[in-house]
């Protein structure tokens, strides 16, 4: 009786402690079974991304803010975030909060720049960025609506030391050690070719590159042709004309698109460089989904401040869907002060009076309500897209601030100043242009 109690609890121990500790780490790590293998295959001269072993073509935005349901509404299914830690949400709530709109992330991990003080001579400050991009990387490297990692954003911005580099390879190979499920990548601030000379020898673990390109996405094919470069990419920002890249005035003061001319761009972009070079060009995230003040408070953003959808939302709409939204944005054709174009050079006299023009035309034949400020240009000398402060309104300054046509009184305080003009219909939806100018 007693050996038979012996061989039953044998066999007990036997069954029992596997099972135990199967579930042990089962309760431990919750969401390792959840993780999907992403990666990238060469095949018939060209590439693909698979997701869970099928295709996976990413139709990608940048968001700033919480819009994930209109974004998913669109047929957006993938969102990149420029860091892990300093977004709006917790990051494992926007993961979750992606997954359960059927969508993917690309993570950012935060990598300091040289512009911003940061020392890569200096092993102690470079090992406690390793070490804050490893935890990063354990701590959600099974979450299964992650899709690749971005090792740091625009870390060739006016970089001087290709160490920056070997950093990025420490990080690369970290993750392909912890994290084989996802490949990772890092995003450079346009076609440099210095940074990808740099990039091949110094940090080869990356499994792809990224690039960040406004007007000169157009460029791309040349550049990619002359360069040789063979290998796939994602474009990680892509969108309107950049600031660095347009026409300004005499006093320095950069020339922004309507909301409509940024439509064509982002069409443009699509139509002639991503979309035909789909087999190399594995994925891209259009820039912005969302608002932000950067040189003004309409140049990236696809949205108003106020939430206002505007024309290239309608444009990303018919690229992932094939057909136009059921109602679409204001299309502004051109604005007018004085008489003059904003390419003119405009200088106003203090207190005088001028008459303002905006010509719009509403494609759904909806009611619209015009809206007109004017701001003092901004004097923030930040670059890269850090943070900047929003020009304050001048008030007083016109008599009627609604309709096509207004008068403006030139303000007496000599200086720079933009006027701003918005075109909302009745359907949450906006068109907008403005219009830089000088007082003397």
């Amino acid at each position: 009786m007693k050996d038979h109690a012996n061989h039953l609890f044998s066999l007990f121990i036997k069954v029992s402690v596997p099972l135990c500790l199967l579930l042990f780490l089962v309760n431990i790590s919750p969401v390792f079974a959840q993780a999907i293998k992403v990666e990238i295959v060469e095949s018939n001269g060209g590439y693909s991304l698979l997701r869970d072993g099928e295709p996976y073509e990413v139709k990608g935005v940048g968001m700033v803010g919480i819009n994930f349901e209109s974004a998913a509404k669109y047929g957006a299914n993938s969102i990149r975030t420029w860091s892990v830690d300093h977004n709006p949400i917790s990051a494992i709530e926007l993961l979750d909060r992606a997954h359960a709109l059927g969508m993917t992330v690309s993570l950012c991990l935060e990598f300091a720049r040289e512009r911003q003080g940061f020392d890569y001579d200096d092993p102690a400050a470079v090992a406690q960025q390793f070490e804050e991009s490893r935890e990063r990387v354990i701590k959600y490297k099974d979450h299964p609506a992650l899709l690749t990692w971005i090792i740091g954003n625009e870390v060739n911005f006016d970089y001087i030391n290709p160490k920056v580099f070997d950093a990025v390879n420490q990080v690369a190979e970290m993750i392909k050690k912890v994290d084989p499920n996802h490949p990772s990548t890092t995003a450079l601030a346009g076609f440099d070719k210095r940074a990808l000379v740099d990039i091949a020898k110094r940090a080869p673990a990356l499994d792809f590159v990224s690039f960040q390109m406004y007007a000169d996405i157009l460029n791309l094919p040349k550049y990619v042709k002359s360069y040789g470069y063979t290998k796939p990419f994602f474009v990680t920002e892509w969108g309107g004309v950049g600031h660095w890249e347009v026409f300004t005035t005499d006093w320095g003061a950069p020339v922004e698109n309507t909301s409509s001319e940024k439509a064509s761009n982002y069409s443009k972009s699509y139509r002639q460089v991503l979309q035909p070079y789909a087999g190399q060009a594995l994925g891209n995230y259009v820039f912005l989904w969302g608002q932000k003040q950067e040189k003004t408070p309409t140049w990236y953003g696809m949205f108003l401040d106020s939430g206002e959808e505007t024309e290239p939302v309608d444009v990303m709409h018919y690229i992932w869907n094939g057909v136009w939204p059921q109602n679409r944005s204001p299309s502004v054709r051109s604005i007018a002060l004085d008489g003059k174009s904003p390419f003119d050079n405009v200088y106003l006299s203090a207190g005088k009076d001028y008459t303002a023009y905006i010509e719009v035309v509403e494609p759904d034949k909806d009611e619209v309500r015009i809206m007109w400020e004017v701001r003092k240009e901004s004097t923030s000398a930040k670059v890269g897209g850090d943070p900047e402060y929003v020009p304050a309104i001048v008030d007083g300054l016109i008599v009627n601030i609604e309709g096509p046509l207004v008068t403006i009184k030139a303000p007496d305080e000599t200086g720079a100043y933009r006027l701003f003009a918005y075109a909302y219909d009745d359907q949450g939806n906006a068109g907008h242009a403005n219009f830089p100018f000088y007082v003397k």
